[in-house]
């Protein structure tokens, strides 16, 4: 059988498609799996023995008519796509894979074969993309994986000891987020740094270029801090994530990463909440504050909507290092 998954959101949803791809390769073992996705699925994907292809499509650079007469070519017997657009529901139609699993509110959902019901009822983002299987008549719900992976080979690890950091020794931060209103303070960050570092501990900075300046100030002048934003690539993140003994980070892809390669993950949420299923699946946990105008929308915003940013404004730093001193605490040494 050829099956075709197709996820072309962001870095966290794709990473959050692997336990999907994997309960699908589990199921038919002799099946072949192509994977429709941005151009970061190389990475993402890399050493991953579940997926068989990766057809990397951006809508802003590939065509649509050339994707379309590839996946034709490939004569695909089963596509199943998590991502709700329109693109992907007319692409997979077009292309005409006789069976078409997606979810009930994607845009041209009537184009599916099946659908299922999609919903923000609290459940994890896995579990809902997992209900998609559910349309597969000879599924066996045995063969399910609910936690995401990503595979970092010790080579790849060698990056640790090449920053002089050794494993498990040391506290990534990711401060950033493509979505500004999911940032918590800088002065927050900033006096989380202050204790990180007056308790002895390493500091790892990560982030994008974008990021620097931020990361930047948030590093002061403490020679145990390391900004690495913009200064690593994809993959040499993962590595250092997986190396940490702690990531303190936004509600952004680095909490996912964190969960793939089993380090615990402090996260921070403000605009957003757990009932929309995009909190760490396992070994994490998230610091919020309850108030009346959360969540103000699925992704977060480039401003506040009602001109506060309490969400964030109102996570004092004390309370997000007590958190970590019990985590820190339950882990020792």
């Amino acid at each position: 059988m050829k099956i075709l998954v197709w996820q072309t959101a962001f870095l966290g949803d794709l990473i959050l498609t692997t336990p999907l791809i994997q309960s699908l390769k589990k199921n038919y073992p002799q099946s072949k799996i192509s994977l429709v996705c941005k151009s970061f699925g190389k990475e993402v994907f890399k050493h991953n023995p579940y997926v068989d292809e990766l057809i990397c499509f951006d809508k802003k650079t590939s065509s649509f008519f050339n994707l379309i007469l590839n996946l034709k070519k490939k004569k695909f017997n089963l596509a199943i796509s998590p991502h709700r657009s329109h693109r992907a529901s007319l692409s997979l139609f077009l292309a005409k894979i006789p069976v078409r699993v997606g979810f009930d509110k994607a845009g041209f959902s009537f184009l599916y074969t099946c659908v299922q019901k999609h919903e923000f009822s609290g459940g994890h983002e896995i579990e809902r993309n997992l209900k998609l299987l559910s349309c597969l008549p000879d599924f066996d719900t045995q063969n399910i994986c609910k936690i995401p992976s990503l595979y970092v080979k010790q080579e790849e690890e060698k990056i640790i000891s090449n920053l002089n950091l050794k494993f498990k020794k040391y506290i990534a931060i990711a401060p950033g987020s493509k979505w500004p209103t999911k940032c918590w303070t800088v002065k927050g960050f900033k006096e989380v740094v202050k204790y990180l570092v007056e308790k002895n501990y390493f500091v790892v900075l990560l982030g994008s270029e974008q990021e620097n300046n931020v990361c930047e100030q948030i590093k002061q002048n403490y020679a145990k801090v390391l900004n690495l934003a913009g200064k690593t690539t994809l993959r040499e993140s993962f590595a250092l994530i997986k190396g940490a003994k702690l990531l303190i980070s936004n509600d952004s892809a680095p909490v996912h990463m964190a969960v793939s390669l089993n380090t615990y993950v402090i996260a921070i949420f403000g605009p957003t909440v757990k009932k929309l299923g995009f909190y760490p699946y396992k070994n994490g946990e998230i610091i919020e504050v309850d108030l009346d105008c959360r969540p103000c929308g699925l992704h977060g915003h480039k401003k506040c909507p009602y001109g506060h940013h309490d969400c964030m404004k109102k996570i004092s730093s004390k309370y997000v290092i007590q958190k970590i001193e019990e985590v820190l605490s339950n882990n020792a040494p």
